[in-house]
């Protein structure tokens, strides 16, 4: 635990890549193998399970510290990280512990069967015994909520620095269903492991968002396009007549998409596709908001099936007859995937494939680019014909050319501390329009960026002196202060009061010069849902 604390208090201390990588490089060479193990699970998402709710976690921490809740809750939404205030506020030690990073996980994780009494015991009692950073990181992995400013990308940068194996190698061992329990090192980094490469996808390749110099510079007729699809990007797996889903957030999905077991059935061995999970009720494309009654379901009853069907949409082929075809041009990974289709999408319900277009002139791009709403999608995606299908994001290959977001006035209702840097300011906002009447503000979403630090200070000063209420941590506020909100999508919404639900909402301007009788109607904002 000493050197994983020091790597986290390294790490914590510069913003600079390099030091980063180096830090996590030399951790690599020097730490016990199975601490390795779980550091690179830590850093690619694979914690442990909370064994303790946050609820208990901050009245202990207060106990202990000698300090009122409320105390304890107003440092938390001041610090901004619930870890970093229990390592500040518990009473300091000099003490370093002996066990490693692994015997502590080991602890964790037998401690979600235990009782309160235990649970409570064994915090206080660690709390205690570790200095300032192990306490820190002791909390983190209580928690479970560990962000340390380490990509998986640096962290993989950092290993092959470590090991001398190639970033790319490295980077497709990581992907899958893994488990730090059941692997060493030496079998998860150091040795080839046929069997875990049978479910494996491929790392996915990322695009650019487009800029100015991509439309004004750049000539069209090197591109591919198609419409960038609102579902999951995911790849479908069929090895040893099995199928496999992955999506881009390394969940193995397949049990949630009954479907495609029919692509294993049908298509031949060693194909690997990548394109997008889409919903597909009444024979056409649906909203995300459809596909999303499918997600993270343990079972999918034969009605949801039939109420919500899902399709792949095709749009490249990475593996084709046992071979990795990725260094292949993007041009000649689509004549196979094409030719794929062609032959056996009459079998496979379920496979689609994304319509490839090239234009003349970037105002015909424009053009199609404007007909994405009708078409269920979410802008364009820009692929040069030349390109192989890297890992991550390479510029000059791939690029995504969204729709303007919608966008919609609204008032400023409640406020809540934010996080990080700005865990002292009020900056995480909710916004409202005005009912039917013109009376009453309804609440519609929240956002948190899009202001320039200025601005965030200005209004925290403002909400500060112009509170109405308080409910904990949150503050309403007189509803005085226009903005203007963007968001990406929307859909009607049960679960919402607005009856509205929208996607990736964010603040684009701060509207001085409207007054809050001119801020947009529940109405207004319903007339903007697709038809």
């Amino acid at each position: 635990m000493k050197l994983f604390a020091e790597l986290v208090k390294t790490i914590d201390s510069t913003n600079k890549t390099n030091a980063k990588v180096e830090a996590l490089a030399h951790y690599f060479k020097t730490a016990p193998d199975q601490d390795k193990v779980w550091t690179i699970a830590i850093l690619s998402h694979r914690r442990p399970k909370r064994p303790i709710n946050s609820t208990l976690i901050r009245e202990y921490a207060s106990k202990l510290a000698n300090i009122p809740l409320w105390l304890f809750e107003e440092s938390y939404h001041i610090v901004g990280d619930l870890a970093e205030t229990i390592a500040l506020v518990v009473p300091s030690s000099s003490n370093n512990s002996d066990k490693t990073l692994t015997q502590f996980i080991n602890e964790i994780i037998a401690l979600k069967s235990s009782s309160e009494t235990k649970k409570k015991d064994y915090l206080i009692t660690n709390w205690q015994n570790l200095n300032y950073y192990e306490r820190f990181v002791f909390t983190k992995l209580i928690t479970g909520g560990f962000r340390i400013g380490v990509s998986q990308k640096l962290m993989t940068r950092a290993l092959s620095k470590a090991t001398e194996i190639d970033e790319e190698t490295l980077a497709f061992k990581l992907m899958g269903n893994w488990k730090p329990t059941e692997l060493s090192f030496q079998e998860l980094i150091l040795e080839p492991n046929p069997k875990a490469d049978l479910s494996k996808p491929y790392p996915f390749y990322l695009a650019y968002p487009v800029e100015d110099d991509v439309v004004n510079t750049k000539n069209v007729s090197q591109f591919y396009f198609e419409h960038k699809w609102d579902g999951i990007r995911a790849q479908i797996i069929c090895r040893q007549n099995e199928c496999f889903v992955w999506s881009r957030g390394e969940e193995l999905v397949t049990h949630q998409f009954p479907e495609f077991k029919r692509f294993a059935e049908i298509l031949p061995d060693d194909t690997v596709l990548d394109g997008e999970i889409l919903a597909f009720p009444n024979q056409s494309i649906g909203d995300f908001k459809d596909l999303q009654q499918r997600i993270n379901r343990k079972t999918v009853s034969k009605k949801m099936l039939q109420k919500i069907p899902v399709i792949f949409k095709a749009y490249d082929l990475l593996e084709f007859n046992n071979q990795d075809i990725r260094s292949q041009s993007y041009q000649e990974r689509r004549r196979l995937l094409d030719h794929l289709y062609i032959t056996y999408h009459s079998e496979i319900k379920a496979f689609h494939l994304s319509h490839l277009m090239q234009f003349k002139s970037w105002q015909d791009a424009v053009n199609e680019r404007e007909t994405a709403r009708e078409k269920k999608s979410e802008g364009l995606m820009i692929k040069r014909s030349a390109s192989s299908y890297g890992v991550g994001r390479k510029k000059g290959d791939w690029y995504k050319w969204k729709s303007d977001p919608f966008t919609i006035d609204a008032v400023l209702t409640y406020a809540m501390r934010g996080h990080g840097r700005r865990s002292n300011l009020f900056t995480d906002y909710t916004f409202a329009l005005w009912d039917n009447n013109h009376e009453n503000l309804v609440t519609f979403a929240k956002a948190y960026s899009g202001l320039t630090d200025a601005e965030f200070k200005e209004i925290d000063k403002w909400i500060k002196a112009n509170t109405l209420e308080r409910f904990g941590p949150v503050r309403s506020v007189k509803p005085h202060h226009v903005f203007e909100i963007a968001f990406e999508g929307i859909a009607t919404s049960k679960r919402h009061k607005s009856g509205v639900a929208t996607r990736f909402p964010r603040i684009v301007r701060w509207r001085k010069d409207k007054p809050t009788t001119e801020a947009n109607t529940l109405e207004e904002l319903k007339a903007l849902i697709p038809k």
